[in-house]
């Protein structure tokens, strides 16, 4: 028996079921959600970084799931997540550029 205690899909026990295997998963309160979401976010991160270049892009959609998952959560639209990204590039710019800060003063 391994142990996981994290968030998974919502797909996932009844995947590991379907392969006659047994599981114990539970429904998380609010709190404990938000903080399995952020915690996510960060392990998908990773996951995006060390792929390689051609299980990047399956990466960065389970990245965006959970993007999706924090929106829905507090009720935030892509559409305002995308205009204050756009804001802030407009003030600080992007990364078109490849910019590495050697050193600053």
């Amino acid at each position: 028996m391994k142990h996981y205690n994290k968030l998974v899909r919502d797909g996932t026990p009844a995947a590991i079921e379907a392969e006659g295997r047994r599981c114990s998963a539970v429904v998380m309160d609010e709190a404990e959600y938000v903080e399995a979401l952020l915690q996510k976010l960060v392990e998908e991160a990773r996951e995006v970084a060390a792929a390689s270049e051609e299980e990047r892009a399956a990466e960065l959609a389970d990245l965006y799931e959970v993007i999706d998952a924090l929106l829905a959560h507090h009720g935030w639209q892509e559409a305002e997540i995308r205009a204050l990204q756009a804001r802030r590039r407009a003030e600080r710019g992007g990364f078109s550029k490849r910019l590495k800060l050697v050193w600053a003063d």
